[in-house]
């Protein structure tokens, strides 16, 4: 009951949190997929060089969000950008990933028969390649998106709002009631975010992969 009326008296504040995390969410995923397409494609047509930059993509994974945010603060000072430029990097590797291995997991015959026709290399990958690849590639988009909304809860740290705000107020004053107020928003939209990327996923995947799937 206390938790309710907490939440009841909040609801302003927390609704423009919400807003804040959404938008850290969106514009973080946004600059990854720029980013970690068009390397995923660039890495397919030079194989030995993918090697190198997914090792070091994942090297930069591994990196704890408490340090990487500890230098985007000394380098940018607090506020959005800073946390942004650190949710995008955490955004690529997921992304990078798996356009690289769904490209590369096209079947030869598919591009030798488009080859066959007269296609150009470039038609080649927007016809045949892309189209294939894409429940790949939205798949690494949405654990991309998933692990972000956790991530964006730190950014709090740092002023960039959200709803980490209210956890680390939370955490300082040693009151649940703030606490759970950024935890379970966070928790419905990871969850709402995954099941509506997965179904996108699920709409754009050939129906002959359903089913092989």
């Amino acid at each position: 009951m206390k938790l309710i009326n907490f939440f009841t008296n909040n609801s302003q504040a927390m609704l423009v949190s919400l807003g804040q995390h959404i938008a850290l969410v969106l514009v973080s995923v946004g600059i990854g997929i720029l980013i970690a397409i068009p390397l995923g494609i660039l890495l397919t047509r030079h194989k030995k060089a993918a090697v190198y930059v997914l090792a070091v993509a994942g090297m930069v994974q591994t990196i704890p969000g408490l340090v990487m945010l500890g230098f985007a603060l000394i380098l940018m000072g607090i506020g959005t950008l800073p946390a942004l430029a650190v949710l995008s990097v955490y955004s690529i590797l997921p992304i990078l990933r798996n356009t690289y291995t769904g490209i590369i997991e096209v079947l030869p015959s598919y591009k030798d028969a488009a080859k066959g026709i007269g296609m150009t290399k470039s038609q080649v990958l927007f016809k045949v390649e892309l189209p294939l690849a894409l429940p790949a590639i939205v798949s690494g988009i949405r654990i991309s998106a998933v692990y972000i909304v956790s991530w964006a809860t730190l950014a709090g740290m740092i002023g960039a709002g959200g709803l980490g705000d209210w956890i680390w107020t939370g955490l300082a004053t040693y009151n649940t009631d703030y606490i759970l107020a950024g935890a379970i928003p966070s928790a419905i939209l990871a969850f709402a975010f995954s099941a509506l990327i997965g179904l996108v996923q699920k709409l754009i995947t050939p129906k002959g992969l359903r089913r092989n799937a």
